[in-house]
């Protein structure tokens, strides 16, 4: 099978559909696929039941939809799966579910990029045409789990934290949450909230805010020069929860709206962690050595037992797996060369959406760019 089309947009999460969205409302002709059976699976499929977006709603929203007036200031994870769900059904975006790109390249000859997909339900293989190819696959599309010497040995459950659901199911149990982000943090809180003897690996430096203080310097840094505003956010947090370094939480050098610009490293917002540690319901220890058997070995020499271990480190991109002419926009960890806003056009009407960890507002400048792009030369 053979299609055509004028732009081919791969991946159906947020920022597919945002694209999708846009190209839209320009009147362009798309084709966007995905590889699971449904749209956002992340959010789906691999999110915590407690989660909420940690943004307050007005820096969550994707291009042309508000929230419903009644949505809460934070959004919780079902209500955001309706909210795509009405999206999809506003623009009328059609994914193609279930179809994996498998490799795609740019043809010189015909001017075009040219596509090879497997329906993964009847393994037809699919080749696409397209002027213009949009990498929508996510900077969260493979679990990303550190080398750690005995793992694969260890006696215990070892999980990423896109497979955890509740504390529940592990109440009483010795558990190990491995990294200290915004998921390490309130998975840490799920567990210790459920009756688990909660340990969690700090192995950075990390802001720890509150919402109220983040949405206020997201607010303020539209008018104030963002070092101004970092430093009042640090004076804030450091009233709301005093010296934390005691404790094994060391802030960063740089402020937590400099930071998250320049890494794309977000400050945590507290839901009741930084209470429990301080309690010493939730013991904060530093990085691993190694494992033997149901024993980690931490880097000072402690050792400890644990029945779980549960895996907060992140994912990454998988875009360098099947794009073979992505080297004027990717870098060889699938994520763009040049630093936002200047990230999302690579040459030969090459794009990419959301890969610049700028969050859901990142996706919607994302969008909007490349439908204007697209358009501007759509018609030359």
């Amino acid at each position: 099978m053979e299609e055509q089309t004028v732009v081919l947009i791969v991946g159906a999460g947020p920022a597919g559909l945002a694209t999708a969205a846009c190209l839209t409302k320009l009147s362009i002709p798309h084709v966007i696929v995905e590889r699971e059976d449904c749209s956002a699976s992340l959010w789906r499929n691999r999110a915590y039941d407690r989660l909420k977006l940690h943004l307050a709603k007005e820096f969550c929203e994707l291009p042309h939809m508000s929230y419903p007036a009644d949505a809460p200031t934070y959004i919780p994870k079902d209500q955001f799966v309706k909210y795509i769900d009405n999206y999809i059904e506003r623009f009328d975006i059609r994914p193609k579910y279930q179809t994996a790109i498998e490799s795609c390249s740019y043809d010189e000859g015909r001017k075009c990029w040219f596509s090879v997909a497997r329906d993964m339900k009847t393994s037809v293989v699919v080749r696409y045409t397209a002027r213009f190819l949009v990498v929508a696959s996510g900077e969260n599309s493979a679990e990303n789990i550190p080398v750690i010497p005995g793992l694969r040995d260890f006696a215990g459950e070892a999980i990423h934290s896109s497979r955890f659901r509740s504390g529940a199911a592990y109440s009483g149990k010795n558990v190990l949450v491995v990294g200290c982000g915004n998921s390490g943090m309130e998975i840490a809180y799920d567990l210790a909230s459920h009756g688990a003897n909660t340990s969690i690996v700090v192995r950075s430096p990390v802001h720890v805010m509150t919402k109220e203080i983040i949405r206020l310097g997201m607010t303020l840094v539209q008018h104030i020069p963002v070092n101004v505003v970092d430093g009042l956010l640090v004076r804030l947090a450091n009233f709301v929860f005093g010296d934390l370094s005691r404790h094994g939480i060391v802030r960063p050098k740089a402020g937590p709206l400099q930071l998250k610009a320049e890494t794309g490293r977000s400050a945590v917002i507290d839901v009741g962690t930084v209470g429990l540690i301080k309690k010493g319901i939730i013991k904060v220890l530093g990085n691993i050595s190694k494992i033997k058997g149901s024993i980690v070995e931490f880097e000072n020499g402690r050792e400890s037992a644990f029945a779980v271990i549960v895996f907060a480190t992140g994912y990454k991109s998988t875009a360098n797996t099947w794009l073979k002419n992505g080297e004027s926009m990717l870098n060889n960890a699938g994520l763009p060369k040049k630093e936002f806003p200047n990230h999302w056009k690579g040459a030969n009407g090459l794009y990419c959406a959301g890969l610049a960890r700028r969050g859901l507002a990142g996706i919607a400048i994302d969008a909007k760019n490349i439908a204007n792009d697209i358009l501007s030369s759509y018609h030359a």
